[in-house]
């Protein structure tokens, strides 16, 4: 099957790419702008910067040290997309690969000498990923040789001893390489590296073991901590394993972790990481709108994690995060025009971004830009996008699960399903039956839909967050119907979030929306919004939103505190205008904030 995960049990099997198409709609939109735009200005910008000139041997060496592996998974991108640019780029990555499998621009002279920060193991995981993405999608060719040798010679180097990378990535990869051959020291290896972080592995650093992970064994640690991404990509990794082995302390344990984290250290938008300095995790609440980091790569890790989780329990509290993070992060991080990326995503922008056309030298900054020194983002966008399919719907042995709602062409065994949405900015999601057969069909009701609808058989009848179910058998020409309320509702924070007290933040459906100012606009830092119904404007089929507030006038006083609190702000009332977080950036430079004073 072409699936980015496919693990050989759970509650839920995937639905890979060949068994689900999107069609012309928010995300099939989004995928055919990735195959037609973003995946051809990765390549352009990797070979301007001189990192796939890295692989023909150019000296002086370009880019940072784990440059290799934004060129593995452009290769992953072109594999899920069926790109015609992928044997030419993977010729070219074969040249530099050494006769004991060992391939790397960086480190080739001095191996493994710097496993704390030299990202060799990180490399690998992402070419081997491209590889598996390669044999699902297409079968065996130079890129999956290039994939299968590099695994090969990790198991010989590194199966003894208690070695591993400071950053991980490998675990999952090793793990979907064994899924897809059967080679059972692929799997055997991944348990390994899982194993030793912790015990320690890695040598202390001035951000401490928890940067990555490595001060406690994973079945000890209470909440994912430390830098986001190296974090969640680790528990993708346990969980796979977990699942391979049969270890369910393993997978309770990774379970345990993600409950805690999602009730004290996520976004509201589902990103994850408050800190600038360390790209990390802050303590429980410690959730600051200005200063989340919540790093696009952060977001895919979150989504690669609760889909894994999703396939291995079938809870649907993980398909609720992965939508509100895709909706609202994965979309958020690549322009309209799927040229330029974000790659922190902080919930307020005090002062507009200037404007870059070149290289972005700091991951800071309100405004998207086409590339940066660590390209991270920009690659895994496209990768994930390109494999976006493989996350929409499942089967189990009573039927199918469709957990997001987007236009789409749905089929297992003898039943095909067309499903026909305006979702996100309607609520109706109807499911047609092209090739009848047996089994349930559940759509899933997110947990923000407390009044839905389901009708089916000439029946109407309400349906609680969860799955509602309709069943079989199925013909040709029957359909569903869900009607999800598109109400625009006021979201507060625990009062234990410091950062956000007083504050409050407007949702519809799986949309967050923001404030946002640009130009000549004004300014977003003094205001005071009322907690009243807002009013819905639609243009275009996108849907705005408009809040009664007030704006200060601008007044600095001789000093911000006293003995009572201030009142509201001096200026005019006003209609402000919400956009959705998404979509917030494309104009311009702005300020902008998700959360307003109330």
């Amino acid at each position: 099957m072409a699936n980015p995960v496919l693990p050989s049990s759970g509650v839920l099997s995937p639905l890979g790419l060949d068994a689900v198409r999107l069609n012309p709609g928010f995300w099939g939109d989004r995928a055919a702008l990735n195959r037609e735009v973003t995946i051809a200005h990765c390549q352009e910008w990797e070979e301007r910067e001189g990192w796939i000139g890295n692989f023909r041997g150019v000296r002086p060496r370009k880019g940072r040290e784990f440059s290799d592996s934004e060129i593995y998974k452009l290769l992953e991108a072109m594999a899920w997309a069926d790109h015609p640019a992928l044997p030419a780029l993977a010729e070219t990555v074969a040249q530099a690969q050494e006769g004991d499998g060992y391939i790397n621009t960086r480190w080739s002279g001095s191996r493994y000498t710097d496993l704390e920060w030299g990202h060799e193991l990180y490399c690998y995981g992402h070419l081997i990923q491209a590889g598996v993405a390669r044999l699902r999608m297409h079968g065996e060719d130079r890129l999956t040789q290039v994939a299968v040798r590099a695994a090969d010679h990790v198991c010989r180097r590194f199966m003894e001893g208690t070695e591993t990378c400071g950053h991980p990535v490998i675990e999952m990869a090793l793990a979907e390489l064994y899924r897809v051959t059967g080679t059972e020291r692929y799997l055997e290896m991944a348990r390994r590296f899982v194993e030793r972080r912790g015990l320690p592995a890695l040598a202390d650093i001035p951000f401490g073991r928890a940067y990555y992970q490595d001060d406690l064994p994973v079945k000890q640690a209470q909440v994912f901590r430390g830098h986001v991404v190296r974090a969640l990509y680790l528990a993708s990794g346990v969980v796979d394993v977990a699942v391979e082995t049969g270890d369910e302390k393993l997978l309770k344990a990774v379970e345990a972790q993600w409950e805690r984290t999602v009730a004290g250290r996520t976004h509201l938008t589902g990103g994850m990481g408050s800190r600038h300095i360390d790209e990390s995790f802050g303590e429980d609440y410690e959730l600051p709108p200005d200063r989340a980091y919540n790093e696009t790569c952060a977001s895919i890790a979150s989504i690669m994690l609760a889909h894994r989780l999703l396939l291995a329990t079938g809870d649907v509290r993980y398909a609720d995060l992965a939508e509100r993070t895709l909706y609202n992060m994965l979309a958020t991080g690549v322009a309209l025009d799927g040229k330029s990326f974000f790659y922190a995503n902080p919930l307020q922008v005090r002062v507009p971004a200037v404007p870059l056309e070149g290289v972005n030298h700091a991951a800071e900054g309100g405004l998207r830009s086409p590339w940066f020194d660590v390209s991270c983002c920009p690659t895994n966008i496209a990768r994930t996008v390109a494999s976006l399919p493989a996350y929409i719907a499942t089967s189990s042995a009573d039927g199918i699960q469709i957990h997001h709602h987007t236009p789409s062409e749905i089929r297992h065994g003898d039943l095909a399903v067309r499903v026909e949405t305006g979702y996100p900015w309607s609520g109706a999601v109807t499911v047609r039956v092209v090739e009848g057969g047996a089994g349930r069909i559940s759509l899933r009701v997110p947990a923000w839909a407390s009044d839905a609808t389901l009708a089916h058989g000439g029946i109407v009848r309400e349906v609680t967050p969860g799955y509602a179910v309709a069943e079989g058998p199925w013909r040709a020409g029957d359909e569903i119907r869900l009607e999800l309320p598109m109400r625009p509702r006021w979201t507060f924070p625990d009062r234990r979030v410091d950062a956000l007290r007083g504050s409050a933040a407007v949702e519809r459906g799986p949309l967050v929306y923001c404030a946002e100012s640009v130009a000549d606009e004004p300014p977003l830092g003094d205001l005071v919004a009322r907690v009243a119904p807002p009013v819905e404007h639609e243009a275009d089929g996108i849907v705005e939103l408009e809040v009664e507030a007030s704006l200060g006038a601008g007044d600095t006083p001789g000093w911000p505190y006293g003995a009572a609190p201030d009142g509201r702000p001096s200026g005019a009332d006003v209609g402000l205008r919400l956009v959705p977080y998404h979509r917030w950036g494309n104009r311009g430079p702005a300020t902008m904030r998700v959360w307003l004073p109330i």
